[in-house]
């Protein structure tokens, strides 16, 4: 490992030690604001599937999810990152949640793979890549960032082509790891259980979208638009309907225990 790779590593730690998780854990503490990002958006349209494309679906779904906290949990504010078709850069969607000290951060996305046969549904965190798979799902939606003016200013030169750069960058959001593992487990329970999905997991990666936020924080790949009976279930209102509430259930239930 070079020197000048120990040494950023070194400084990433220490600041991760130095994040206070202030008032998570405290008696009395309360979710009081979310921010729920749909994924691209604008000029980025996201995975394309044979008849939609990923920015529409996940403002859909992001809506709907934010329509069900509203009415369900009225002392929750709710706060989109976008509400229409306009591109938002990646670093500004973590700017949104940091600058309204939101207590979750969700951000919805659509999968896509060659193999046209795959499908289910996951949840990520930011972290460490296990495998091959995952780090090319955060090299997938890393590419946004190519549609931003002056990205390597914004994202200290990072290079969504090198897996070593995935090494440093994900050692990031460790101090919200444990309470981001527990929404994401949540997430997929629901998509298992009430929304009948199949589950893909909750994993780690290395996702441009999370690595500033200051809050717990997912990314939900709520299908594969690639494959064909996925893509029709996404695009459908009554497929929308499902994972949004399965993802409204999930944020139901993380409340009520983080809150105990």
């Amino acid at each position: 490992m070079k020197a000048n790779l120990k040494i950023r590593i070194f400084f990433i730690l220490f600041s991760i030690l130095a994040i206070p998780l202030g008032a998570v854990g405290q008696q009395g503490y309360r979710i009081k604001t979310v921010v729920i990002d749909p994924g691209h958006g604008g000029k980025d349209p996201g995975a394309l599937g044979r008849h939609a494309k990923e920015k529409d679906i996940t403002l859909a779904i992001a809506l709907k999810v934010g329509y069900y906290i509203k009415r369900c949990c009225p002392d929750v504010k709710v706060i989109y990152t976008r509400t229409t078709d306009v591109f938002i850069p990646l670093y500004k969607r973590a700017e949104i949640a940091n600058k309204n000290h939101a207590d979750l951060f969700i951000s919805i996305h659509a999968n896509s793979s060659p193999n046209h046969k795959v499908q289910g549904a996951a949840t990520y965190v930011m972290g460490l890549h296990k495998d091959e798979e995952n780090l090319q799902v955060a090299m997938q939606e890393n590419k946004a960032i190519l549609y931003e003016k002056n990205y390597r200013a914004n994202y200290q030169n990072f290079d969504i082509n090198s897996p070593e750069a995935y090494i440093i960058f994900s050692l990031y959001q460790n101090a919200y790891l444990d309470l981001s593992l527990k929404f994401a487990s949540l997430v997929q329970d629901q998509f298992r259980e009430r929304a009948r999905r199949i589950d893909r997991g909750v994993h780690q990666a290395g996702f441009l979208v999370l690595w500033r936020t200051t809050m717990p924080s997912v990314l939900i790949e709520v299908g594969y638009i690639s494959n064909p009976i996925e893509e029709r279930y996404l695009m459908s209102k009554y497929g929308q309907d499902i994972i949004a509430s399965a993802i409204y259930r999930a944020f139901k239930q993380y409340k009520a225990e983080v809150e105990k």
